[in-house]
């Protein structure tokens, strides 16, 4: 934020944008808690995780040229994901959400979109297999750029510079930890590039189910486990054969998907420079405010303070949002979090992303259950609940790493508990790759702390590798399986 220091508690007296309210028809609205809501209300609260710029001139430059360009999402695909949200909150779809902890500019191209895309859907026709539900597919791409930190500053070879916080901030290499205003125009040609791929590919056949994907299980080490994905594999592949012979896979909705973009709403300057009054699809006769970033976009743990400026924002655009809930979050306080967001109580509007850890979960989940229920806001089961994922180490060579065996005991504790409770897990947000990188150990590939550095990449937290996100999938289908 111009002129603001970079310490979390800083307050939020960013470069004043061109955006006027008034020129679009409306101007502001009154939210949740009863004070007048526009695009730029946040600028009027305290402020956490804000970025100081050196040349003000050159953030208003970007801003302006930000409010200029066309929506990145339209309101119709946005309202779309609120309808599939809203099934996945009544218990009628699952929710697989994931990509990079950290997308990078140089992401960006034809094979890393593919294979990112690839995976998701092979995951998804795992949990098909599994829930008997359709799954909504929502990826971490196309603006993930942002990433929050615990310190603005780091030592690195004994001097301390700028933590780096993502591509559309700073750049990764040491000459480039200055934050850089131009870099919230290349984020969005960027997000641009990567959304008229995706839409190239899903409508040209990339995923038509009468081409179905390879299956490599060469990895799984246990036969025993091997053999168990090998007949959740043979089963799907059986019923597309099945389909295609008695001529039930003539229908046009098996030739395409839909995929999601999602992101963290971080920096607002950005978001607020993107967010249009649109006509609602389902009632032209009202414009609502959408942040045309991304379909969907959600809160940080460390950005959901109830009188900052993200929930400030985020409590006025149409979008659904995601809130992540961890160990520092208090039931009251996210009772009323809830309250501030979504006052409506509207189905499919907002996402809980639990993350605890695997020795947290059991402690935790309970209580936040329990408060929300209290609330009002799990009514007919109004709120979708996902399963994310803490678990994070430094292993002996400094390097964060996480345990795949840890993931999956937060996600079926998770899920068991939700059973208890009478609620339900709607889904799961995992950091994931399409590469084969060694940044997580475990899983059927046995990987250790020794093997991390064979091909660890990630500039922030670790990512589940393509084989252990598609384990993953088949282990979340089997447990559906088994409790039907």
């Amino acid at each position: 934020m111009a002129g603001q220091p970079s310490n979390g508690g800083a307050k939020a007296g960013a470069v004043k944008t061109t955006t006027d309210d008034a020129q679009n028809g409306n101007g502001s609205q009154v939210g949740g808690n009863g004070n007048a809501w526009s695009p730029s209300s946040w600028q009027s609260k305290p402020m956490k995780q804000s970025v100081s710029y050196d040349d003000e001139k050159a953030v208003e430059k970007a801003l302006k040229k930000l409010e200029s360009l066309p929506p990145l999402v339209t309101a119709a695909e946005v309202s779309k994901l609120r309808a599939n949200l809203e099934e996945v909150a009544l218990g009628k779809a699952f929710l697989l959400q994931g990509g990079d902890c950290a997308e990078l500019f140089d992401y960006c191209t034809e094979e890393k979109i593919s294979a990112k895309v690839k995976l998701l859907l092979q995951m998804s026709m795992v949990l098909i297999w599994g829930g008997n539900i359709p799954v909504v597919r929502i990826g971490r791409m196309a603006g993930q750029y942002a990433k929050p930190r615990s310190s603005m500053t780091e030592i690195v070879d004994g001097k301390e510079v700028p933590s780096f916080r993502g591509d559309i901030i700073n750049g990764f290499d040491l000459s480039e930890r200055t934050p850089d205003p131009a870099r919230l125009v290349s984020a969005y040609y960027h997000s641009a590039t990567t959304l008229n791929f995706l839409r190239g590919q899903l409508s040209s056949g990339f995923a038509d189910l009468h081409h179905p994907f390879e299956w490599t299980l060469s990895h799984v080490q246990s036969s025993e486990t091997k053999e168990k994905y090998q007949a959740i594999v043979n089963s799907i592949t059986d019923t597309i054969r099945f389909m295609h012979t008695i001529g039930a896979d003539t229908s046009s909705s098996l030739g395409t998907v839909d995929l999601y973009t999602s992101h963290e709403g971080l920096l607002l300057e950005y978001e607020q420079g993107l967010t249009r009054l649109l006509r609602d699809p389902t009632d032209g006769n009202k414009s609502k405010w959408y942040a045309t970033s991304a379909h969907f976009i959600w809160i940080g743990d460390r950005t959901r303070q109830l009188d900052c400026a993200h929930v400030e924002f985020f409590r006025g655009i149409e979008n659904p949002i995601g809130i992540k809930v961890g160990p520092t979050m208090r039931g009251e306080e996210l009772a009323k979090l809830l309250d501030i967001v979504n006052p409506n109580k509207e189905i499919g509007k907002v996402t809980l992303i639990t993350r605890y850890g695997a020795d947290k979960v059991n402690e935790l989940l309970p209580g936040h259950i329990e408060a929300v229920v209290q609330a009002g806001h799990t009514v007919d089961y109004k709120l979708t609940i996902q399963c994310s994922y803490r678990n994070t180490r430094s292993a002996p060579t400094g390097v964060k790493t996480r345990q795949f065996d840890n993931i999956m005991i937060e996600l079926s504790n998770a899920h068991n508990i939700h059973q208890k409770c009478g609620t339900h897990l709607g889904g799961v947000h995992l950091e994931l790759t399409a590469d084969a990188v060694t940044e997580c150990v475990g899983g059927s590939e046995n990987l250790t702390d020794d093997d991390l550095s064979l091909n660890y990449t990630t500039y922030c937290d670790p990512r589940l590798n393509n084989k252990q996100a598609l384990e993953a999938a088949f282990m979340i289908a089997a447990w559906y399986r088994e409790k039907a």
